[in-house]
C-alpha cells in the first residue's frame, strides 16, 4: 500500500469553493482501479492550507492509472485553478504501523 501526500495552499478567500468542488472530485477519485482510500484535513495554524493523504495499492495506479486518464482532466478542471503554488505530491509506505511492527519490503 502506498500513501499519497500533498499539501495544498488555496488562493486566499477560496477555501469554500475549493472544498466544494474537492467534494464533487471525490467521486472521481474514488472511482479509480487501484484507489482504497482518501482523507482531506484543513490546517488549524494556515486557514487556506489542507493535507490531502490517498491511499493507493501501488504507485503506478497513481502516477500512472490516475493522472494518465481522462478522468484526471476532469479533476484537473476542478481543483487545479484552486492551487497557489502548486502542490508538490510526494509518496509513502509503511515501515512501522500502528502494531509497532516493522514492515520488510
Amino acid at each position: 500500500m502506498i500513501l499519497e501526500v500533498a499539501i495544498l495552499n488555496i488562493k486566499s478567500g477560496m477555501s469554500n469553493d475549493f472544498e466544494r468542488a474537492f467534494q464533487q472530485a471525490s467521486s472521481i477519485i474514488a472511482s479509480m482501479p487501484g484507489y482504497i482510500s482518501h482523507d482531506l484535513q484543513k490546517c488549524i495554524e494556515k486557514k487556506d492550507q489542507y493535507l490531502l493523504l490517498v491511499y493507493w495499492e501501488t504507485l503506478k495506479d497513481h502516477t500512472v492509472g490516475f493522472r494518465q486518464s481522462i478522468e484526471y482532466e476532469t479533476w484537473k478542471k476542478l481543483l487545479h485553478h484552486f492551487y497557489e503554488p502548486f502542490p508538490i505530491v510526494e509518496h509513502y509506505y509503511s515501515v512501522i504501523d500502528s502494531s509497532n511492527k516493522l514492515s520488510i519490503r
